[in-house]
């Protein structure tokens, strides 16, 4: 029979699909760890490890001498997707504050009679001295080779090579503050001197008419002027103040204004004010891509982990624009396109307003004030599209930017932005210098951060329904150092029930077999498990051979033992358990202790001459022996449950029949049924009927069905039996 029609008619197929059983919609690995970079507990899924790599960075420098490390979550990722992961929820943990970067992408904009400019600055109390006292005096004003057009978010640095600087004469020109000076000083006096033509004296070097205001709760100080000449002495000009002959002082960043040197009708120069602003979506001063461009083009800041924009195709006449995100470290003769956004509009009732077109929506961890639950509160209206960048303001709006006769309307003429390119800046968050790595981690220094960095995400992954996976590990916290965390994730992994929490007793050269054993005996659960030791593998970011916690490659021998198998198969043993990126484990395990181990439910990692660093155990932290003191049936249990409750969720509402009920067992028998053919049931019964549903049962808007399981068990003891048997023997059937 034809199995396509060429003329018209009626083509009747069959496709037998008796013996297919639908699949559960799976969950993969979730991990809480410090990144490189990326949205700050903001839990985000993962496919593939180039997309990890894209949203939370590889390798970073820390210490003095800077020296290169890459944080276990990156590890952890790599050797997870290595080994077969598909799915990996990272939730990225920090110390200190963190905020996005921004960049305002400029249009030219005068006003009659002089020129105008306004900046906002975050105030800090960082400050260095070489005198006796603590002030600011005078202004340094700078003046370098920019492109017309462009904005760049400049921060404090002690020096610029090639910038001239100036600096008072006098050092009576400061306005003294105390030792150290508060962030509220630091404002009130700045304030005191950008209103003061002079102080102690000494003229005020700022362009006269400028007005200041302080906000005491952000920290922020905004800057305003206004020159009523004609401003040419302001063309290309950065304003920067913070700076006293004699006493040093740092306002913190940014703390600069810059005069654009572009040319307005009737001879004036405007400076750029703001048609809309873009934030990243990454959070770090390592997204500052700040500083001013060299003659090819390039950013001094720019690098593979930050990004830049470029503002094409501005044209007054359709209303439109395009916009193109690029990499940090290109420059104009080898860009880096990461994005591009065409025919972007400022009118917010057209459909491609800039805000609809890339998103302009972030995240707030909030807690809840009586339950004292985590959760995340959205802002804004639009999705994120873009995976850099979203929109933080449109400044310059351009609602119902044509007329009825179909033109422009005459009063945007200035709104649409420059083409331009620029940088970001104004992000805060350093990743911590001269902290613990690798095997010198321990309580209260781990990579940087102490156990109490987790509690956020600890407590937000605790809800089931916006966080799907089914193992979780946090690589960087042990056992023996961090129990209250280890404890809490336990807790909420208990009352999820669908997950597996695998964790590490011990930190690196911390204790003997008897130390390992005596930290396991403080737990009893099936939804965890501890292995051990460390193992030394190759950084694969920076090629290193460096020590890590066994949680950090066991996520990857659970994903390999699922891409083979099943999750009911025990991931463990040479088949499933091998650990080829392993250069050696912490020490050898022979026999013997490997028995002292299992019997203290740590599962070993042991070396075998000519086989390598194996995983040579399973057990969970139950401490009465039954079926789910395994970790193959405890993750059994959890695929079961994962599907049949989804199958579940569909039924709650729906009437209390009979029709109903057989149609759960119409999706759970042939499912069941099929992980009885894989391997991972002997046996299996599912009752929901009139027996179990009761009227009584019934009238309580109950429906109860009762699963019976027979998992089937592995073979980790085997023995056998060589009889010696006289000649002439006859050997049994």
């Amino acid at each position: 029979m034809a199995e396509t029609l060429i003329s018209p008619g009626v083509l009747a197929r069959e496709n037998d699909t008796s013996f297919v059983s639908q699949g559960p919609v799976t969950a993969g690995a979730a991990i809480i760890g410090p990144t490189v970079k990326g949205p700050v507990e903001l839990p985000t899924v993962v496919t593939s490890y180039a997309q990890f790599e894209q949203i939370f960075g590889s390798s970073f420098q820390s210490g003095s001498p800077a020296q290169t490390y890459s944080y276990f979550t990156s590890i952890s990722a790599y050797n997870y997707f290595n080994n077969g992961g598909t799915s990996l929820l990272v939730a990225r943990v920090v110390t200190g504050s963190y905020t996005s970067a921004t960049a305002s992408i400029s249009n030219g904009v005068s006003s009659v009679g002089g020129v105008y400019a306004s900046a906002s600055f975050l105030v800090s109390s960082s400050y260095t001295s070489s005198g006796a006292g603590y002030g600011f005096g005078g202004t340094i004003k700078i003046s370098i080779p920019i492109a017309t057009g462009e904005f760049v978010n400049y921060f404090l640095q002690p020096s610029w090579v090639g910038v001239e600087e100036y600096i008072p004469s006098s050092n009576a020109g400061y306005v003294s503050m105390s030792n150290p000076p508060s962030l509220d000083e630091w404002g009130s006096k700045m304030a005191q001197f950008i209103n003061s033509s002079s102080i102690n004296g000494v003229t005020n070097e700022i362009y006269t008419a400028f007005s200041s205001s302080y906000d005491t709760v952000s920290n922020i100080f905004t800057l305003s002027s206004r020159n009523s000449s004609s401003a040419a002495s302001l063309n290309g000009t950065i304003v920067r103040f913070g700076y006293a002959d004699g006493y040093y002082t740092g306002i913190g960043s940014p703390n600069v204004a810059f005069i654009s040197s572009s040319t307005l009708t009737g001879g004036y120069n405007g400076i750029l004010s703001s048609a809309f602003t873009l934030q990243t979506l990454s959070e770090g001063t390592i997204m500052n891509s700040y500083s001013p461009q060299d003659s090819a083009g390039a950013l001094a800041s720019g690098s593979t982990d930050n990004i830049r924009y470029q503002v094409v195709n501005s044209n007054g006449t359709s209303g439109t624009f395009d916009l193109l995100i690029r990499r940090g470290n290109d420059n104009t003769l080898e860009q880096t396109v990461l994005e591009t956004w065409t025919n972007l509009s400022l009118d917010p009732f057209a459909s491609n307003y800039i805000s609809k077109v890339i998103g302009d929506q972030y995240y707030t961890l909030q807690t809840d004030g009586g339950t004292g639950t985590k959760y995340l509160q959205l802002t804004g209206n639009y999705p994120n599209r873009s995976s850099y960048v979203r929109v933080g303001s449109v400044i310059s709006s351009t609602p119902n930017y044509f007329l009825n006769n179909g033109l422009p309307n005459p009063s945007y003429s200035s709104s649409l932005p420059l083409n331009s390119t620029g940088s970001f800046g104004g992000a805060l968050g350093t990743i911590k210098g001269a902290a613990k790595f690798y095997g010198d981690i321990n309580a209260t220094d781990s990579q940087g951060l102490t156990g109490g960095c987790y509690d956020n995400m600890i407590a937000l992954l605790a809800n089931q329904d916006d966080y799907k996976y089914n193992v979780i590990l946090t690589p960087g916290l042990y056992d023996a150092g961090h129990t209250s965390q280890v404890t809490s994730i336990i807790t909420n992994t208990q009352n999820r029930g669908d997950a597996i929490y695998v964790i590490d007793p011990v930190t690196y050269g911390a204790g003997n077999i008897t130390t390992v054993t005596a930290q396991a005996a403080t737990r009893n659960t099936s939804y965890a498990a501890e292995y051990w030791p460390w193992c030394q593998i190759q950084d694969p970011a920076t090629g290193q051979n460096v020590w890590v916690p066994a949680s950090t490659v066991i996520a990857g021998v659970y994903a390999y033992n699922d891409s083979v198998s099943e999750p009911w198969f025990a991931p463990a043993g040479i088949n499933r358990g091998g650990l080829s990126q392993v250069i050696r484990a912490e020490r050898r395990l022979p026999q013997g202790d490997r028995d002292v181990l299992y019997n203290g439910k740590i599962n070993p990692i042991a070396t075998f001459p000519g086989t390598g660093v194996v995983v040579y155990g399973q057990k969970t932290l139950q401490t009465r022996a039954s079926a789910l003191d395994r970790v193959n049936v405890r993750r059994l249990l959890i695929a079961l449950k994962s599907y049949i409750s989804q199958i579940s969720n569909t039924l709650v509402f729906e009437q209390n029949t009979a029709a109903t009920r057989n149609n759960f067992l119409a999706q759970v028998n042939p499912y069941l049924e099929s992980v009885q053919q894989r391997q991972g049931l002997y046996a299996f019964k599912v009752i929901m009927d009139d027996t179990n549903n009761t009227p009584t049962v019934i009238d309580q808007n109950m429906m109860v069905g009762q699963i019976y399981l027979q998992p089937t068990k592995t073979a980790e003891f085997i023995y056998l039996d060589f009889n010696i048997t006289p000649t002439g023997a006859t050997f049994p059937a």
